[in-house]
This record gives C-alpha cells, sequence and structure tokens, in this order.
C-alpha cells in the first residue's frame, strides 16, 4: 500500500522559495529570453530536418532507446511532446547562436590563451607531516622506493589508493597555482619537490604534459566557454523583475488524499 498526496503549483512555488533557487531560475529564464530575443535579431533560423536530429541528439543524451522510455522519461519530469520539442529547439537555437556569435574567435582565442589550455597527467599523495614528506621525495629521487608503493601506504581513499594517486588529465585552471606553475615548469617523468598548501605536503609524479591541439573537441569547448561568458554578462545587465503571487496563509503541508495498492 502507498499513500498519494496532492502537491499543486502553490507548493512547488513555495519549496523553490525556500530552497533559495529563485535567482537561479530567473537566471536561467532571463538567459532563455536573451538567446530567443537576439537569434531572431540575427535572422537565426531552425530547419526541420536539424530540429529533428536536436531530438534524437536529446534523446540520445538522456539514453532514451525505444518509445516507451521516452514516454516514462517525459512523465517522470511532467513534460509533454510539445514540451521535449521545445528543449531540443532551445538547445539547438543556442548552439546555432554561439556558432553565429564566436565561430571566428575561437582560433584567436585558442592561440592567445593556448598554456591554459596545456594539460598534465599526474599521481598525487598528500601528507600532514612535511618532514616525511621530504624524506620520502628524496627515497623516490634514489629509487629506495616507488611511488605506487608510497601511494598504497600513505592513501586514504580506497579508490584513489588502488589506482596509485593517478589524478587523471587535468588542465593548468584545475590546479592550485603553485602548484601548476611547479607541474608545468617539470620535464616528465618527474617526481616534485614537496609543495605546502593548507592541505599538506604534495608529493606529484608529472608522468606526461599534453600540448592543446585546435580540434573539434576543443573549438565546441572553446566556443561554449566564449559563449557562456557572453550570456552571464547579458544576464548580469538586466534588472529582473519577477512577478510572484504569494499567499500569506499558506502552509507548506502535505495532504494525504488516499491510499493507492
Amino acid at each position: 500500500m502507498s499513500k498519494v498526496i496532492s502537491v499543486s503549483p502553490v507548493d512547488i512555488l513555495y519549496h523553490i522559495k525556500i530552497s533559495c533557487q529563485i535567482p537561479n531560475i530567473l537566471e536561467a529564464i532571463a538567459a532563455r529570453k536573451i538567446i530567443a530575443d537576439i537569434a531572431d535579431k540575427e535572422g537565426i533560423e531552425i530547419e526541420t530536418e536539424e530540429l529533428q536530429q536536436a531530438a534524437d541528439n536529446l534523446r540520445l543524451a538522456n539514453k532514451l532507446i525505444k518509445a516507451e522510455e521516452t514516454w516514462t522519461w517525459l512523465n517522470k519530469h511532467y513534460l509533454s511532446l510539445d514540451n521535449f520539442e521545445e528543449i531540443a529547439y532551445t538547445n539547438l537555437l543556442s548552439a546555432k547562436l554561439a556558432n553565429h556569435l564566436f565561430a571566428d574567435k575561437v582560433e584567436p582565442f585558442f592561440y592567445a590563451h593556448q598554456l591554459d589550455y596545456t594539460a598534465a597527467v599526474t599521481y598525487e599523495v598528500i601528507l600532514d607531516d612535511e618532514d616525511l614528506a621530504l624524506e620520502i621525495f628524496y627515497a623516490l629521487q634514489e629509487g629506495e622506493i616507488s611511488f605506487h608503493q608510497i601511494a598504497r601506504q600513505y592513501i586514504q581513499n580506497p579508490e584513489l589508493r588502488r589506482a596509485g594517486g593517478y589524478q587523471g588529465i587535468r588542465q593548468r585552471s584545475d590546479f592550485r597555482p603553485e602548484i601548476a606553475a611547479a607541474i608545468f615548469a617539470a620535464t616528465p617523468p618527474q617526481i616534485l619537490k614537496p609543495i605546502i598548501t593548507h592541505k599538506g605536503a604534495h608529493i606529484i609524479m608529472v608522468e606526461e604534459i599534453i600540448k592543446p591541439q585546435l580540434n573539434e573537441q576543443m573549438r565546441l569547448k572553446i566556443m561554449g566557454e566564449l559563449f557562456t561568458n557572453w550570456l552571464n554578462q547579458q544576464v548580469n545587465t538586466l534588472e529582473i523583475v519577477a512577478q510572484l503571487e504569494e499567499d500569506k496563509n499558506y502552509q507548506s503541508s502535505p495532504q494525504i488524499l488516499s491510499e493507492a495498492s
């Protein structure tokens, strides 16, 4: 047996308000209106075939392969087919506007900020004891111990320990400035002298420095960043006035209507 409760639009709005989500939602609404307005002024149009492809991409992104999976997803999110099409339309319009505004700005931006997109493959162990970290560093230098051994001995997180302290491929902006400076000045493979931060003493092995290439993936990444920054600037210039009706006598308490098996 399961109980059924009624949730009204007032309930939903009230929850959004007390969850402090109103500012983010207002900014998202403003951004959507800005995109529609600028796209219209720039004469950007969407063809039927493009919209169909955007809808297919939306289904794939949400792993909606079968028709029944799509209907289940729509019901879960209280969406109609028209709503689904509108989401696909908005996604496509955003992408086309981004391309219209910034396609010719990607290449010069990439070469002006090429260092920011340089990446590094690193392994890391953080110790509380600076003297111990220095001792281990010299032991590593002399080949008395391997990085895998110290990772297995000093890393507490099980998954990170099993991976030997592997941090993945990370760009310069993903590191603290003092750590980034040391990593990207290294000659891989190289173990860095312990770097002290508020987290402790970082022993880092730099396995590889990856120079960026302006491929399609990088183009889309940069275009997305430029578009997002531009859109945020547009939103920040607006005064958003929300017309919210508030029932001062409202009490947020779910009402049990019936019981369903």
